[in-house]
């Protein structure tokens, strides 16, 4: 009996260590609705995936999502519908693999959205942003210095415990290797989201993205790019976003928006539409006609306090590089212009790539002058301190930071004295910067 007892014990954790096995990363919390939420894993094989989850008050009524299968098509990864939430919730959450619990060593959770409208002020939250994720895999990588480091950066920001994770584009690298093949795509976005470091940010944060030249193709790719409907599946498959695009059937751009408490996020595509650098003759564009008309309606509609407008490319930064918006200098002034002509308030860019931190703001004539924090890298190389020199006549004194960093917003006050507070941190977590801005500066 006591043999056969063991044997029972033995199995029953060889069970369970075989499932864990077969997760090849995440869990991840997408978007977060009151009603609502996704939940994305990848899987290293074929299984059938199921979450079970319960709020931390009434931890015994327990809720099950529907069983789900994926296939070697979209790599195994799984959008995981939560459809019995209630408003202003924070939810536990467990993952069963073949009707198997997957036992994990840190907090899964995460909070649905609060209904807050006509009844109190706005809820404070907090998001933490960066781009700029390089993994090494020295396989496929350049030879000489490893060009990604300090992983350790992602658990930092977990223990800010932000509510919402924004990545600011960059978000995996695509090497030679890759970009060429949907096999090397796969790959490359399989390889980036499964570092150990990461999960425990993925787990109980809710995460938007966007994407910028190294997830969407070669280093300054444009929209010439061959296989870019390849990338923007994959895209699509590798994060929990609301939306891309206009519409489902669109399959146009990564484009999308969500909102949460007073603030509202437009996440830019800068480069599914992009012209290509080196042509002369057309219309020169970064974000499209159909995506700058989107984006012009959206702020126009929007009834939310703060329009944070996320795009790869810094906007105020006049500088002509390749990474800027000053590339494209008639659908920039275009761009501030509609925003000033329509009087659309609380317009805030925050951006990345350049690898380096900075803030810059432009000053305009009887309105409130626009803000841009560009926050970059995160574990990709940093530029060299010459950049400290570059010419951006907009810079705020004293915001530029060329090492590894992140970024938080905090959302916080009453209605009367809303503000956010800007702050940068190193890999450790140690403040380098910080700055507020309150509601009515941006009115």
């Amino acid at each position: 009996m006591k043999k056969t007892l063991q044997l029972f014990c033995i199995l029953f954790i060889s069970s369970c260590f075989a499932q864990n096995n077969i997760l090849q990363s995440g869990p991840m919390v997408g978007y977060c609705e009151m009603k609502e939420a996704v939940i994305w894993l990848q899987t290293n094989k074929e299984a059938t995936v199921q979450v079970a989850y319960f709020t931390v008050d009434n931890p015994s009524k327990i809720f099950y999502s529907d069983n789900y299968t994926s296939s070697r098509d979209v790599g195994y990864t799984y959008h995981i519908i939560l459809d019995q939430l209630q408003p202003g919730k924070k939810y536990l959450y467990n993952i069963f693999i073949n009707n198997k619990k997957i036992n994990l060593p840190y907090e899964t959770s995460f909070s649905s959205k609060k209904l807050w409208q006509w009844r109190e002020d706005a809820p404070d939250f907090t998001i933490a942003f960066g781009s700029c994720m390089y993994i090494n895999e020295t396989e496929f990588d350049r030879p000489g210095k490893p060009y990604g480091s300090g992983y350790s950066i992602f658990e930092t920001i977990a223990k800010k415990n932000p509510d919402i994770m924004i990545w600011g584009g960059d978000n995996s690298y695509l090497r030679e290797a890759d970009w060429d093949s949907k096999t090397g795509i796969y790959h490359r976005n399989t390889h980036s989201r499964s570092i150990k470091e990461i999960q425990p940010l993925l787990a109980k944060t809710q995460n938007f993205a966007i994407w910028d030249d190294h997830d969407f193709g070669p280093d300054d790719s444009d929209r010439s790019f061959y296989n870019k409907h390849i990338t923007q599946k994959a895209f699509k498959d590798f994060w929990g976003n609301k939306s891309y695009g206009i519409s489902p059937d669109q399959n146009e751009g990564v484009f999308s928006t969500f909102n949460w408490g007073d603030a509202q996020f437009f996440l830019i595509d800068d480069r599914f539409f992009r012209s290509p650098d080196n042509r002369i003759t057309g219309e020169r564009t970064m974000i499209g006609t159909t995506q700058f008309e989107w984006l012009i309606d959206a702020l126009s509609s929007s009834v939310a306090s703060f329009k944070i407008i996320v795009i790869g490319s810094q906007v105020i930064n006049a500088v002509p590089d390749t990474e800027n918006y000053g590339r494209f200098p008639l659908e920039k002034e275009k761009l501030l212009k509609e925003i000033t002509d329509n009087k659309i308030k609380g317009v805030f860019f925050l951006t990345g790539d350049r690898h380096f931190a900075e803030m810059s703001m432009l000053l305009r004539e009887n309105t409130y002058p626009i803000y841009d924090w560009t926050v970059s890298p995160l574990t990709a190389g940093i530029v060299s301190k010459k950049v400290l020199t570059e010419d951006n006549k907009y810079k705020v004194a004293g915001s530029a930071f060329v090492q590894n960093n992140f970024g938080t917003i905090s959302f916080s006050g009453s209605k009367e004295n809303r503000q956010i507070k800007l702050t940068l941190f190193d890999i450790n977590g140690n403040e380098l910067w910080n700055k507020i801005i309150l509601k009515k500066e941006l009115q």
